[in-house]
């Protein structure tokens, strides 16, 4: 029997419609696979995430983040084998 966990399900949505990613779900899949976020300091809304080399800055954009910074963590999440 094929087992889909919570995370999975999470992925899976957020890559077949980035147009209604919410920034707290992709936080939570982010930091989930082991990103480091870094919060923003001096009244940013820009949050960075970090992980051996690979570095992705998204701003916190209510209600849905911009298509493009859902592509470039799908891209990068999928260069890590996610």
């Amino acid at each position: 029997m094929f087992v889909i966990t919570k995370k999975e399900k999470l992925l899976n949505r957020i890559k077949n419609n980035p147009k209604t990613v919410k920034f707290e779900e992709l936080d939570k899949i982010l930091q989930n696979v082991g990103f480091e976020r870094r919060q923003p300091s001096g009244g940013s809304s820009h949050y960075t995430y970090g992980l051996a080399d690979k570095i992705l800055t998204v701003p916190c954009k209510k209600p849905y983040i911009k298509v493009i910074y859902v592509k470039m963590a799908i891209k990068l999440l999928e260069d890590l084998g996610y």
